[in-house]
């Protein structure tokens, strides 16, 4: 069987792919189940749904690959990764590959800011220089054990160093060996397009919510030239608004009853996570088959 790494590949190199954010292991495999061809583990996402914590850095390295590990194991799709700054210099870069590769990963992406880092869509953000994101993105690529193991190199610099040098050093980041670019917090669609005619790579866009850049279309998007198209928190705030208005239902009201019809079922949820064919094989273990 292919490698993950080379299953996202082929998943975009076949046509433009949406990558919704999977915020728990039941999510990944909803995902998979509705069709989507890849899945994204959220630095945000995981900060604020597993540790309830900002999107500033606080969450280790380790902890980052073991998420991974446990989206991986739920689902058959490829797994891209938020991997933040690295978890430090260059020299760090080397191992959060390997434990992001262990994990079933199928590529990470690393960021050009200084750590510790910021959402990419606030004010605040500060870069390293160009130099010393090329030589992680180096030490990435030189310690991936399966070479088809995605290195994404994502830059901030549109909102610090402004539009130009977001192109200048996507294209050195290229040159460095990155698989993908990820342009963050471009600010309009006529940006969008500009980028992708001037950066001749594969691309991935951010379609995250409330941010600096507008939400636009994924047919859009893909004629543009983007192969893929992040979703990364999209789930988690979806779910964290039903919850509310949950919580505040049974509290005002005393009783779920009226809500049945805004839950995942029993049978749904069963179904989603293999339930019968986990009795069934529990029942065949115990078969008598000596006769």
């Amino acid at each position: 069987m292919p490698s993950p790494g080379a299953r996202l590949r082929a998943a975009w190199a076949d046509r433009p792919i949406q990558i919704p954010g999977a915020f728990n292991a039941l999510t990944a495999r909803l995902a998979e189940q509705l069709g989507f061809a890849a899945v994204y583990l959220s630095g945000a996402a995981l900060s604020a749904g597993w540790a309830a914590l900002p999107d500033i850095g606080l969450l280790t390295q380790t902890e980052f690959a073991e998420q991974a590990a446990v989206l991986a194991r739920a689902t058959t799709l490829p797994l891209l990764c938020d991997a933040d700054t690295g978890f430090g210099e260059a020299i760090h870069v080397e191992r959060t590959v390997h434990l992001f590769e262990e994990a079933g990963a199928a590529g990470l992406h690393l960021e050009d800011q200084v750590m510790p880092k910021r959402c990419g869509h606030l004010t605040g953000k500060s870069l390293i220089g160009p130099a010393a994101m090329i030589a992680k993105i180096r030490a990435a690529v030189a310690a991936r054990r399966d070479p088809d193991f995605v290195i994404v190199a994502r830059t901030d610099a549109r909102s610090v160093e402004g539009f130009e040098a977001a192109v200048d050093r996507a294209r050195s980041y290229l040159a460095a060996g990155a698989d993908m670019i990820f342009p963050e917090a471009i600010e309009s669609a006529e940006e969008f397009a500009r980028f992708a005619a001037l950066v001749q790579a594969p691309l991935l866009a951010n379609m995250t919510e409330f941010g600096r850049s507008p939400l636009l279309d994924f047919d859009d998007l893909a004629q543009m030239g983007y192969r893929a198209v992040l979703y990364p928190v999209t789930t988690l705030r979806a779910a964290m608004h039903a919850v509310r208005e949950t919580l505040v239902h049974l509290r005002d009201h005393g009783s779920q009853r009226e809500l049945l019809g805004r839950m995942q079922s029993r049978a749904e949820l069963y179904d989603l996570l293999g339930y019968t064919q986990w009795e069934a094989r529990d029942r065949a273990y115990f078969e008598d088959r000596s006769g």
